[in-house]
């Protein structure tokens, strides 16, 4: 059997997959993510990253574990000391906007041309570098001891096997630190920005980083010498999990974030999009990510006190706009494609007539809106967004899917396992041992759009983008 665990932004969740792709068991452990100070996102890589590690392996660890694969959020800076010992909480990925200075600072010194041409994506919160610079102007005390920089996947993979290694499309996130056309670390912008910083051995997501140690094997009950494949960021290993391999294939997670994969024939760049290389050799991608989306929903359901599935059935039985109710979902700055860390979220249309069931249509709308965007973006900057899979636990319910569809125009597919990212780890430590597991996980339904939505949804969409560029100065302001 092959074990996949994936560590999350709210929760991490652990699969146990036999080799016909069947799902012998599941975990999940929920934690939460620190917020010290506005735009400041942490994990704590010892009592979250390990601590439910630990936990799901003991509660999922058999004998018959052949392989192990690891995802998780990124790309995240997690300095150690040469021990990879963590010197402070991990600095997380693009919901993190502490380093705005230093995006700049790179940018201006680089040349935004010269880091397009090389990494294929701008810096933005979502880059690694700017992030170590921060991290050494700001806490020279914890630079000085820092040596190796991990993610929660490399430094799990790290504390299993000893290698200190990392996966070529996490790589590709740590702007402006790696080459996207040369599968290679840019050392000259890596001595400058992380002077001492011993980088990472690069392999590609299903090779093997190393094998459990003897001592490893004793602190989570897995059998000592299987191997450990490097694995990924979470929302690649979710695509592979959904069959998404195919040039015009894309992934729409639903999350705590939403996140956007489309796989591409050839590199592609865009100053609006993420490029980066992919999880095989060859392979190459366009993404995009929103800063909210689940995150939203789960802020409302704490607000009201009512269940998902009560906010849900009120959406639903409320049209098309939510009776003039229009939402803007920056709820924690946006990333893709308006890389705006001062966005705010903002709700126009109010009246004394709007109920919590009014809120959570507009949310699900807005988020819908958000993806259109998104891929918009990516058609003009040379995806063809032929095929759209949906996963994450926003699919469950059928409403918020059937929205998107309907915003969109476009059917999503539904595959059979919605285990997420840990899945996708599982079949990537399955493909280690020679393990095929491209059928594990069909299709089994279709979100098909309805027709008669596209004129009230297009007008929406229109006033949706109108409305950032009416109040951007306003949010900017009070931001």
């Amino acid at each position: 059997m092959f074990l996949g665990i994936d560590i999350g932004t709210s929760s991490s969740k652990g699969v146990l997959v036999a080799p016909d792709g069947a799902v012998v068991a599941t975990a999940v452990h929920e934690h939460r993510t620190a917020t010290p100070r506005p735009g400041w996102f942490e994990h704590d890589a010892d009592e979250i990253w390990w601590a439910d590690f630990l936990a799901i392996t003991r509660e999922l660890a058999r004998p018959g574990v052949a392989a192990v694969g690891i995802s998780g959020i990124g790309p995240c800076v997690l300095p150690c000391d040469a021990g990879g010992t963590p010197l402070r909480p991990a600095i997380l990925y693009g919901v993190d906007t502490r380093a705005t200075a230093e995006i700049a600072a790179q940018t201006e010194r680089y040349g935004e041309a010269a880091i397009m041409e090389r990494c294929g994506s701008p810096l933005t919160s979502q880059a690694a570098g700017p992030k170590l610079e921060w991290l050494r102007a700001r806490e020279p005390g914890v630079w000085e001891r820092t040596r190796r920089m991990f993610m929660a996947h490399s430094w799990l993979a790290y504390r299993l096997t000893g290698a200190y290694v990392l996966d070529h499309h996490a790589a590709s996130q740590c702007t402006p630190l790696y080459d996207t056309r040369a599968h290679t670390w840019i050392t000259e912008w890596a001595d400058d920005i992380a002077p001492g910083l011993e980088l990472p051995e690069l392999a590609w997501s299903g090779e093997v980083a190393g094998t459990v140690t003897a001592a490893a094997a004793a602190t989570t009950g897995l059998p000592a010498g299987i191997p450990v494949v490097a694995g990924t960021i979470d929302a690649w290993a979710e695509a592979c999990s959904a069959g998404v391999t195919a040039p015009g294939d894309v992934m729409l997670m639903y999350g705590t974030t939403m996140f956007i994969v489309e796989v591409l024939a050839a590199r592609a760049a865009s100053p609006q999009l993420w490029g980066t290389v992919g999880i095989a050799p060859g392979t190459y991608n366009l993404a995009a990510g929103m800063a909210t989306s689940g995150a939203i929903t789960g802020w409302l359901r704490d607000l009201t006190g009512a269940s998902f599935e009560d906010l849900t059935a009120g959406a639903a039985a409320i049209g098309r706009g939510a009776e003039g109710l229009l939402m803007l979902p920056y709820f924690a700055g946006e990333r893709t494609p308006v890389f705006d860390p001062d966005a705010r979220g903002t709700l126009i249309g109010m009246t004394l007539r709007h109920g919590r069931g009014h809120l959570y249509r507009a949310a699900l709308e807005a988020t819908a809106f958000g993806v259109r965007h998104n891929l918009e973006t990516m058609r003009t900057a040379g995806g063809t967004g032929r095929r759209l899979v949906a996963v994450g636990g926003g699919t469950q319910g059928g409403l918020w899917t059937q929205i998107v569809s309907d915003v969109l125009q476009q059917p999503q597919v539904l595959p059979a396992h919605t285990v997420g990212a840990a899945y996708g780890d599982a079949m990537l430590a399955a493909r280690a041992c020679g393990v095929a597991s491209e059928g594990w996980n069909p299709a089994v339904a279709t979100v098909e759009p309805d027709p008669g939505a596209a004129g009230d949804y297009d007008r929406l969409y229109h006033l949706y983008r109108d409305l950032y560029r009416s109040t951007r100065h306003i949010a900017h302001a009070l931001a």
